[in-house]
């Protein structure tokens, strides 16, 4: 249990953030800066938040414009930083890979799309976006599924959250062709990073106020890896008896999330399961659009979908739903202590919702991004904002 001392710091990974500066005023003036497309694409704004953004893949850089649109409206305080990562437009390379992690590194805050992994190899097996999580050490991927108010699904007044080890598993990029036709796929699994992200679950179901914990795995197929995960959950949870604890195999999971969701309060499990369950879970409450998500480390916070998609087929189209990358950055902003602006947003985007006149596709509606983006802005009034 030796391992447990040294990550104390995980509650407050969960809602520190930089000391907020002596910004002037709730509208500073901006200045925008025209720069190459290789080159960071910045808004100076005195005395504002400086963050990392990164447009990513298909809808990305549309999703991205929505919350500066959103962001100006309301006098937001942040200063965005952009970088382009992409695999898929050739403007991926160890320079460009370095100069986010630098930027990361020195904001420690940033709002990502998602940077889409091609199926090809190419000599790599490690994706870019798998490199930039492992050497920023974001091990914790917290998603929160809940329920819109007036968006009927199949399941309504949901409110879950699904804790996610990020750093090893599956994803560990550890294949090789030990024969020909045999392709060997390396699991790992560690005690450090199991108590680690278990530890993290609990400290979040603590802090959040919330009731059980439900480990996830398959332990009785893959008894050593999973093994090892499930009596790492089993040993913290001894140290939070306050905080009900379960377990339960993936596939059983799988079925009761969709039978009965109700049950589960904070899920948490290794890479591939959690990825599968995120995209499970968003499906309960209206898709990829509208569950936010974050990933944490000791020092930096990254703010995107909860359901990493590119929406490719949806680029040009302006037809994507900027709801989860504005509820994204509503959280990225409660993070950054700037509580008037995340509650604005928050309730602006949910305003919009709940009223249902101005809905995308992917909620039943025919309204373009454009609509969605006027309408968040319109709702922001309430709290100061403009029409600008």
């Amino acid at each position: 249990m030796a391992a447990l001392s040294g990550v104390r710091w995980l509650t407050r990974a969960l809602v520190a953030a930089p000391k907020p500066g002596a910004w002037r005023g709730l509208c500073t003036s901006a200045v925008a800066h025209s720069v190459s497309r290789n080159q960071a694409e910045d808004m100076r704004v005195e005395g504002a938040f400086p963050v990392t953004m990164v447009p990513g893949d298909g809808v990305g850089p549309e999703l991205m414009h929505a919350v500066k649109e959103v962001f100006k409206a309301g006098c937001v305080p942040v200063e965005f930083q952009e970088h382009y990562l992409s695999e898929v437009q050739n403007m991926a390379s160890e320079e460009k890979l370095d100069q986010v992690l630098s930027s990361m590194k020195e904001n420690k805050v940033a709002l990502i799309g998602k940077i889409h992994t091609p199926m090809e190899y190419k000599g790599e097996l490690a994706s870019y976006d798998m490199r930039l999580r492992r050497k920023l050490d974001l091990f914790a991927n917290v998603v929160h599924v809940k329920s819109l108010p007036g968006y009927k699904t199949r399941h309504n007044n949901l409110d879950l959250v699904i804790i996610r080890e990020q750093t090893e598993g599956e994803y560990s990029s550890l294949e090789h062709e030990s024969a020909r036709g045999v392709i060997e796929c390396l699991k790992i699994v560690t005690r450090t990073k199991s108590q680690r992200i278990a530890k993290f679950a609990f400290d979040y179901a603590t802090k959040k106020g919330r009731d059980k914990v439900t480990a996830v795995h398959k332990a009785n197929i893959m008894k050593l890896g999973d093994g090892l995960f499930l009596q790492c959950c089993e040993e913290v949870a001894e140290l939070y008896p306050k905080i009900k604890f379960e377990t339960m195999i993936i596939d059983n999971c799988c079925m009761q999330l969709v039978q009965n969701p109700y049950q589960f309060d904070v899920l948490v499990m290794p890479n591939l399961y959690g990825n599968i369950i995120d995209n499970l879970a968003a499906g309960l409450v209206g898709g990829a659009g509208v569950v936010p998500g974050e990933s944490y480390s000791a020092e930096y916070a990254v703010f995107e979908m909860g359901a990493r998609h590119p929406f490719a087929q949806a680029v040009g189209r302006n037809i994507a739903n900027p709801t989860a990358m504005l509820l994204s950055a509503s959280n990225m902003l409660r993070h950054l202590n700037l509580e008037y602006h995340s509650n604005m947003i928050a309730d602006a985007v949910k305003k919009v919702i709940k009223v249902g006149k101005v809905r995308t596709r992917d909620m039943g509606g025919y309204s373009t991004t454009t609509d969605f983006i006027k309408s968040v802005i319109g709702h922001l009034h309430p709290y100061g904002g403009s029409n600008s």
